[in-house]
C-alpha cells in the first residue's frame, strides 16, 4: 500500500484516464531504454517480486486531493519520476532502480569527459598546426609602441626641429603640438583596430574603405622606399652614437658608422626570424633601457633649471628667421619623432584580446612618450645653446659631455639601445603588411607563408633587408626622413579620411572603441595641409617621394588588376617561388586568425 493514502487511482469508469503519481517497478522489456543493462547480480526478479498494491478500483474520482492532481500534471510536462523513498518498495527493487541512477551518472560523466578529450585534442591539433600566435599582451604591446615611438628622433630631431623654427619657445610649441596630433591620429587607429580585426595597419584599413589601389600604392611606396628609408636612419642614428664616443672630439668615420648600422640591422633581422617571443622579451628590455636614457637626459636639466639656469630661453620666440617654407619641415622633424604609434595596428592578428588591448595600450603609450620628449627638449635647451645644438649631430653625446661628463660614455650607449629598439619594432611589425598583402592576393604568396617550426613571417622579414642596406650605404640622414616623410604621412591622411568615408557608409558597423568625430576629421585636415606645404617647402624629396610611389600605378595594372606577365617569366617565378619555400622551410597559415 502507498504510505500517502491521497494517492489512488480514478473509478472503473475512468480507467482509461487514471493517473498514478508513481510510476511501478518496470518490465523486463522497459529496461532496454538504457544504453548500458544493470550488473545481472542486482537485477530483481520480477516473477517474484512483490507487487505494489494500488488502491481500490471503486474509490470515486473525486477523491483525487489537490496534491495527486499537482502531481499527475507534473508527470503529463515533464515525465518525472516519484521519489522512491514515497513508495513502499522491496529492497531489491530499490537497488534497482538506485543502480539505473547511477548508470544515468556514470554515462552522464563519461560523456563530458569523451567531450572534453575531444576538445583538448581539437586543441592541439590547432597548435601543432602553423599559424601567427596571439601572444602580445598589453604590457609587450606598450613596449612595442613606445620601443618604436621612442628612438633616434628624439636624439637627432631637435636639431631638424630648431633649424626650421629657429627659436627655443616655437621649437618646443612644435614638439607639444606634434604630441596632440600624433595623439588624435593614433584615437583614430584604435578605433580602426578594434574594426578591422586583420594585421597590416595602413595597408589593412585603406584596403577595406578606400578600395585595392590605395592600398596597393601604400603598400608599394612602403616596400620600396618609407620602410628601408626608416631602417636607414635609425640605423645610422645607432652607429653613431656607439662610434662617436671612441673619437671625440673629432668626427667619427664614416664606413665604421655605416658597419656597425649593417651589423645591428643583421642581428635584428635574425631575432624575428628566429622567435616572435624573443622580438618581444627583446623589445621589452629595450624599452627599460631607453626610458632610463630619458631619464638621465631629464633629470640634470629640470635640476639645472629649477636653480634659475634660464638664460637659454630668454627671447625663446623669437620668429625672424621662421618662415611658411620651413614650417612643415619642423613638423616633419618632430612627427618622425612620435612616429610608431601605429606600430600595434600592424600585429593585430597577435595581440590577445585586442579589442581592450589596443586602445588601452595606444593612449597609455601616446601620453608617456609625449611628457618625455617635452621635458627631454626642456632639458636640451637648458643646458645647451642653440648654437652647440646645431652644431651637434648626436644632440645627447653634446647634452652628456656637458651636463654628465662623468657619465659621458654612459648616456651614448644607451641612446644607442633605444635606436635599436626603434628598429625592432618596425623589422617586427612591417613584414605583417607585406604577409597580409599577400594572403589578399596583391603580393606574391611566398610572403604570406610563416615558418613551420619559429611560426615567423620569415620571408617578409628578409625582404625589407636589401633596399635598407642600399640606403644605409647611400642615404645622408635627414635627406632619408625628407623623402620617407612625405608618402607616409600622404597615407596616414588617406587612413584617417577612409574612416571617416567608412562611418558615413556604414555607420551600424559594429565597434568596440569610438572616437569623436572631429577627431579623425581634424587630423586628416592637418596631415594634408602639411603634406601640401612640402611640396612647396622641399619640392625636390617631396617630389621624388610622390614620383616613386605612382610608379607602383603601371606595377598595380601589370600584376595585380590584369595579369599581363609572359608565361615564361610567370613559371620562372613560381619555380624560384617554390625553390625558396623549400629553402626557408616555410608555408601558408593553417588556421585563420582574424
Amino acid at each position: 500500500m502507498f504510505d500517502d493514502p491521497a494517492i489512488t487511482t480514478a473509478s472503473s469508469e475512468d480507467t482509461s484516464q487514471a493517473v498514478f503519481a508513481i510510476k511501478t517497478a518496470p518490465s523486463e522489456d522497459s529496461v532496454s531504454v538504457f544504453e548500458t543493462a544493470p550488473p545481472e547480480d542486482i537485477v530483481p526478479d520480477f516473477k517474484t517480486a512483490p507487487a505494489i498494491e494500488r488502491a481500490p478500483a471503486e474509490a470515486p474520482a473525486a477523491a483525487l486531493s489537490d496534491t495527486v492532481k499537482a502531481k499527475a500534471a507534473d508527470e503529463e510536462s515533464s515525465t518525472s519520476v516519484a521519489n522512491v523513498d514515497d513508495v513502499q518498495l522491496d529492497d531489491s527493487t530499490k537497488e534497482y532502480l538506485l543502480s539505473l541512477t547511477e548508470l544515468l551518472h556514470m554515462s552522464v560523466v563519461r560523456k563530458t569527459e569523451l567531450e572534453m578529450s575531444s576538445q583538448k585534442v581539437e586543441d592541439s591539433v590547432k597548435e601543432d598546426k602553423v599559424h601567427l600566435r596571439r601572444s602580445i599582451s598589453l604590457v609587450p604591446a606598450v613596449s612595442f609602441i613606445i620601443g618604436a615611438m621612442v628612438g633616434s628622433g628624439i636624439f637627432i630631431a631637435p636639431k631638424g626641429v630648431h633649424i626650421n623654427t629657429g627659436s627655443v619657445g616655437l621649437s618646443l610649441l612644435v614638439w607639444a603640438l606634434c604630441g596632440l596630433l600624433s595623439m588624435l591620429g593614433a584615437l583614430s587607429y584604435a578605433e580602426l583596430g578594434t574594426s578591422f580585426k586583420k594585421s597590416g595597419a595602413h595597408y589593412t584599413y585603406i584596403l577595406e574603405t578606400l578600395g585595392p589601389l590605395p592600398a596597393f600604392l601604400r603598400l608599394w611606396s612602403e616596400f620600396i622606399f618609407i620602410r628601408p628609408a626608416v631602417t636607414a636612419y635609425i640605423a645610422l642614428a645607432f652607429g653613431h652614437y656607439v662610434v662617436e664616443p671612441f673619437f671625440t672630439p673629432c668626427p667619427a668615420p664614416l664606413p665604421l658608422v655605416k658597419l656597425i648600422s649593417f651589423l645591428a640591422m643583421t642581428f635584428l633581422v635574425a631575432v624575428n626570424c628566429w622567435s616572435v617571443s624573443l622580438a618581444s622579451r627583446t623589445q621589452v628590455i629595450l624599452l627599460i633601457v631607453k626610458i632610463s636614457a630619458l631619464v638621465l637626459i631629464i633629470i640634470p636639466g629640470i635640476m639645472a633649471l629649477s636653480k634659475g639656469q634660464t638664460e637659454n630661453f630668454e627671447n625663446a620666440f623669437n620668429s625672424e628667421s621662421l618662415t611658411l617654407k620651413k614650417l612643415p619641415l619642423a613638423f616633419y622633424s618632430g612627427l618622425y619623432a612620435y612616429s610608431g604609434w601605429f606600430a600595434l595596428n600592424f600585429v593585430t592578428e597577435e595581440v590577445i584580446n585586442p579589442k581592450r588591448n589596443i586602445p588601452l595600450a595606444i593612449i597609455l603609450s601616446m601620453v608617456t612618450v609625449t611628457i618625455l620628449y617635452v621635458l627631454v627638449n626642456v632639458a636640451y635647451y637648458t643646458m645647451m645653446t642653440e648654437d652647440e645644438l646645431l652644431r651637434s649631430d648626436a644632440v645627447a653625446v653634446t647634452f652628456t659631455s656637458k651636463a654628465l661628463p662623468r657619465m659621458a660614455s654612459l648616456v651614448p650607449l644607451l641612446v644607442a639601445m633605444s635606436c635599436l629598439g626603434a628598429m625592432n619594432g618596425g623589422i617586427f611589425a612591417v613584414p605583417r603588411m607585406l604577409l597580409v598583402a599577400a594572403r589578399e592576393g596583391q603580393w606574391p604568396v611566398l610572403f604570406s607563408m610563416i615558418h613551420i617550426r619559429r611560426k615567423t613571417p620569415m620571408p617578409a622579414v628578409l625582404l625589407l633587408s636589401p633596399l635598407t642596406v642600399i640606403m644605409v650605404a647611400k642615404g645622408e640622414i635627414y635627406q632619408l626622413i625628407n623623402f620617407a616623410s612625405f608618402s607616409r604621412w600622404l597615407f596616414v591622411a588617406l587612413v584617417t579620411l577612409g574612416l571617416v568615408v567608412h562611418r558615413y557608409r556604414f555607420p551600424d558597423h559594429p565597434k568596440a572603441f569610438k572616437v569623436p568625430l572631429a577627431v579623425p576629421v581634424i587630423f586628416t585636415v592637418v596631415c594634408f595641409f602639411i603634406v601640401g606645404l612640402s611640396l612647396y617647402s622641399d619640392p625636390w624629396n617631396t617630389g621624388c617621394s610622390l614620383g616613386v610611389t605612382f610608379t607602383g600605378i603601371p606595377v598595380y595594372y601589370l600584376t595585380v588588376k590584369h595579369s599581363y606577365v609572359p608565361t615564361r617569366w610567370r613559371k620562372a617565378f613560381d619555380y624560384c617561388s617554390r625553390q625558396l619555400q623549400i629553402l626557408l622551410e616555410v608555408i601558408q597559415q593553417e588556421v585563420q586568425t582574424y
